[in-house]
């Protein structure tokens, strides 16, 4: 009943902000939309067939649904036998009341009944990026100006989180497998079981239990638990390289210098070679924003906290042709093995069903400074790169 009121509480003040205080007197009955039966989902899903199963997450499966007003929804679905499973459907139902932007999914709205605990969403028919991205048959759908566009969208997204949302949110599990796609496969960012919110002026936090997934996960996060807005940027900047490569960060099936992502565009860059990171996912592409992107992934990706973008300059980055764009520093690859983090602790990591992890024990880590020298945008140019979008 706590969780039910909980959530009731969350759908009230979102009313109230939605629709003003004149509101309130219908935010019961408008509250109550919001709320879906158990028995219309099982309808709308064909009682979860596995026909109508989209994927599977740490959360649980999730499902299409057709409802009885011919609306397309994404059931998400707590599977029982999750531990953490409440903790997670709680967070993001308080987190997606809160916040609305055309970059993040739309919740629609719960269903609580008895041990059943599900989200409905907005329906998304494109899946995920890495459905698109890391398939040789459907990859080339994403041409370089559909590429470049969903990276400045899910920027967009992660500056409201972190800059714009009523109070700061750090999403923590940035991957191309929590970016939707909509029928123009415009992005949005989903998932928001892991989001941690910070209240007033809180910038960081340094926890014990670290939660997130392999191979996106920023070392100074992963080893010390510092967790701040730059966790996200190092995220977002490892999902760059993977759309502008059109490769996972971590590949096993090669050799050992270009297994891992960041490792491999690092020595690139430093050889001024960037240009082979793109050439092997795209016959076409816009030359300077191609090269911009890989700086700007190497330039989240920095080891030093202090030198990464906030996501308003990645921002000003991806808008502006006149940003003069800071050369990046060496990047947080100390310690990385197989798109991993090794510490000395006793308590090592711990995967969950979703390639995500958790980890009970820290130790510190070196963290090295990185120089700085400007270059123009414009400025950027390898002959070797194929003009176009």
């Amino acid at each position: 009943m706590g969780l039910f009121s909980d959530i009731c509480s969350c759908l009230q003040r979102r009313l109230r902000a939605t629709n003003g205080e004149d509101a309130v007197d219908d935010g019961a009955e408008e509250s109550s939309n919001l709320f879906f039966n158990l028995q219309t989902l099982q309808i709308a899903t064909n009682f979860f067939s596995d026909l109508n199963r989209l994927g599977h997450g740490g959360f649980g499966p999730v499902y299409k649904g057709l409802m009885p007003n011919g609306q397309e929804v994404a059931v998400k679905k707590l599977s029982l036998n999750s531990r953490q499973g409440i903790k997670e459907f709680t967070n993001e139902v308080k987190l997606l009341l809160r916040i609305q932007h055309r970059n993040l999914v739309t919740l629609l709205g719960c269903c609580v009944e008895g041990p059943e605990k599900m989200l409905v969403y907005e329906y998304l028919p494109n899946r995920s990026l890495d459905y698109f991205l890391f398939d040789k048959k459907k990859s080339h759908l994403l041409d370089w100006k559909k590429r470049y566009q969903i990276v400045s969208g899910i920027a967009r997204g992660l500056l409201y989180l972190h800059e714009e949302a009523p109070e700061r949110i750090i999403h923590r599990d940035i991957k191309a497998s929590n970016i939707l796609l909509d029928e123009q496969l415009n992005p949005k960012i989903s998932d928001f079981g892991l989001a941690r919110l910070f209240p007033g002026e809180d910038t960081h936090l340094n926890t014990f239990k670290i939660s997130g997934t392999h191979g996106y996960m920023a070392p100074e996060y992963a080893i010390r638990g510092y967790l701040s807005v730059k966790t996200d940027v190092f995220s977002f900047g490892i999902l760059v390289l993977e759309i502008v490569s059109g490769r996972k960060n971590h590949d096993g099936m090669l050799d050992a210098e270009k297994a891992d992502l960041l490792n491999y565009t690092w020595t690139l860059f430093e050889a001024g070679k960037s240009e082979e990171l793109v050439r092997g996912s795209l016959d076409k592409y816009n030359l300077d924003e191609a090269a911009m992107c890989v700086q700007l992934g190497l330039l989240c990706c920095q080891a030093s906290v202090a030198d990464r973008p906030d996501m308003n300059s990645v921002h000003l980055m991806l808008s502006s042709d006149s940003f003069a764009l800071p050369r990046p520093g060496k990047p947080g690859i100390h310690g990385r093995v197989q798109g991993r983090w090794t510490t000395s602790t006793s308590a090592p990591f711990t995967n969950n069903t979703n390639g995500s992890t958790t980890q009970t024990g820290v130790t510190k880590a070196s963290i090295g400074s990185s120089f700085v020298e400007d270059y123009s945008r414009n400025s950027i140019s390898h002959s070797s790169m194929e003009e176009g979008r």
